[in-house]
């Protein structure tokens, strides 16, 4: 099903530079019906956006800071979500923020059966990540535009790469083991939804792999194995993990 979606941008707390790569990342998810982007356009700091949206048809909302150190944008993104939810307009939700103060929101959003999609910096707080079905680092896009614009710049996103860690390929070891059958191997498509599920900012491009196929075979620790599709000319791939690697698991 393609979903219909409601983007909802907060001004004050996302950067500007990449709003296109932003765009075409919740363009795979669904169709973006609703955009709207919150901020006091008065301010100065927000002037970058102006071009931007116009060029990528999302409608700017007003909201004056009415006290110094309240978020008044914050209410108003909240106050609309409400709206868009009982209107029965959308089917999802892309929440764009690195603020905490949205935890609620997505949660509320996702018992009403909404798909919750986050996108925020890589600051963003747990709890608002976990909140969501996806979420996705702001950071990841711009290593996508920087490596189309320029492939030598690919070394200067090294520190926005994630390091593949013990905890990292114990979650993929586990998942596999969760769905696998008799013989130890699990459709590479389940293991990926599964994954999300359990940590929705999981992504392979957070690692440097596009795929998840590559990044599985660079661990090691896993056998792939491609079958014949009958319902497709695509090939179905399969991942089990390795028995020495489950026995130091077990030993662990």
């Amino acid at each position: 099903m393609n979903l219909n979606l409601a983007v909802l941008i907060d001004g004050d707390n996302i950067p500007s530079a990449h709003v296109k790569e932003m765009m075409e990342e919740i363009a795979k998810y669904g169709n973006p019906t609703i955009k709207r982007i919150y901020g006091d356009w008065t301010k100065p700091h927000l002037s970058k956006w102006k071009n931007l949206l116009l060029q990528n048809a999302i409608t700017p909302i007003q909201q004056y800071a009415y006290t110094t150190g309240k978020n008044a944008t914050d209410s108003a993104m909240i106050i609309d979500a409400m709206d868009i939810l009982y209107s029965e307009k959308v089917n999802g939700f892309c929440l764009v923020s690195s603020d905490s103060d949205f935890t609620r929101l997505a949660t509320r959003l996702r018992e009403a059966g909404m798909q919750v999609i986050g996108i925020g910096e890589k600051k963003t707080p747990t709890p608002f990540i976990v909140a969501c079905d996806k979420f996705i680092y702001v950071e990841i896009l711009r290593n996508l535009s920087e490596k189309k614009e320029d492939v030598s710049q690919q070394n200067n996103s090294k520190d926005d790469i994630d390091e593949i860690t013990p905890r990292v390929i114990k979650l993929i070891s586990t998942t596999i083991s969760d769905l696998s059958d008799e013989e130890g191997w699990a459709f590479l498509g389940d293991v990926g939804s599964l994954l999300q599920k359990k940590q929705p900012n999981f992504d392979s491009r957070n690692y440097g792999f596009e795929k998840l196929t590559p990044l599985i075979k660079s661990i090691g620790n896993f056998e792939l194995e491609q079958r014949e599709n009958h319902k497709s000319k695509h090939k179905l791939i399969f991942v089990k993990n390795k028995e020495k690697h489950l026995q130091k698991g077990k030993k662990q």
